[in-house]
């Protein structure tokens, strides 16, 4: 069991969980985030005065997955996501030790689905 945690660009959202869908893989979560890396930000003037904006706006994607949907999920994602531009995102995949459904008390990979 992995979860796949994914920083993408808000406007590649659609295009995303369309791949997704179309790779079987319709659990997720998504949230809204701020972060920064090789973009580095960029600068803004407001009222004259300039400032630096280097906290940009991401969505977070966090799919829990089977073992063999951890491939088809990257490669969903990466699909969806990629333009070849510096800030298209990145993939974390990490390990889940368990996971348990509430509703029926399921536990490890029958939890998933």
């Amino acid at each position: 069991m992995k979860l796949v945690v994914a920083y993408i660009q808000p406007h590649k959202l659609h295009s995303v969980k369309e791949e997704l869908f179309n790779a079987k893989i319709y659990k997720m979560s998504v949230t809204n985030a701020l972060g920064c890396g090789q973009q580095k930000g960029y600068t803004e003037a407001y009222r004259g005065v300039a400032f630096e904006v280097n906290l940009l706006k991401k969505v977070r994607i966090e799919i829990a997955v089977n073992e063999e949907f951890v491939k088809p999920t990257i490669d969903a994602i990466i699909r969806g996501a990629r333009t070849g531009e510096i800030g298209d995102g990145k993939i974390l995949v990490l390990p889940l030790e368990n996971v348990v459904r509430i509703r029926s008390g399921e536990t490890g990979s029958d939890a998933i689905g």
